[in-house]
């Protein structure tokens, strides 16, 4: 068995406001989208940190730069492509989102089932949980959002 945490955030993109919010690969209508070169899902990209916590082969960063000035922009690539490296089975997920909005309960079983399927496993292996941090830190105050990701692959 080895266990990994991943962990990202990004703040609000409060001027560009036709960018989507996509958290787990799920848009978040009518929501503020979040500052970075990619979607800056910081959902899948706290997973991606996690499997190359396993891997050691490290995707955001240089590969997903590369990836990014090739015009991929959609954080769900990256996630397969850390996939690539990974030979273990994966038994569990775990998510931690910490931001003051949106409200995340109304979409976790939809990020779910997205993440469940780019994984390959079942959406029982995905657990999602969401808090605003009684808005102790800059994402609880609502300038952006942090997710940390636990992954456990035997």
């Amino acid at each position: 068995m080895k266990v990994a945490i991943g962990q990202d955030s990004h703040r609000f993109d409060f001027e560009n406001k036709n960018k989507p919010l996509v958290l787990g690969g799920v848009t978040f209508e009518n929501e503020t989208g979040l500052l970075g070169n990619s979607d800056a899902d910081v959902v899948l990209h706290s997973i991606t940190n996690a499997i190359s916590g396993i891997t050691t082969v490290n995707i955001l960063g240089k590969i997903a730069d590369d990836m990014c000035k090739n015009g991929i922009t959609d954080s769900e690539e990256y996630l397969k492509e850390a996939l690539k490296y990974l030979n273990e089975k994966i038994i569990h997920l775990s998510i931690s989102i910490e931001c003051k909005s949106p409200k995340i309960t109304p979409k976790i079983e939809a990020m779910r089932e997205n993440i469940s399927r780019i994984l390959n496993i079942s959406p029982m292996q995905v657990g999602i949980t969401a808090t605003t941090g009684e808005g102790l830190t800059e994402f609880g105050k609502g300038n952006g959002i942090s997710t940390f990701s636990i992954i456990t692959v035997e």
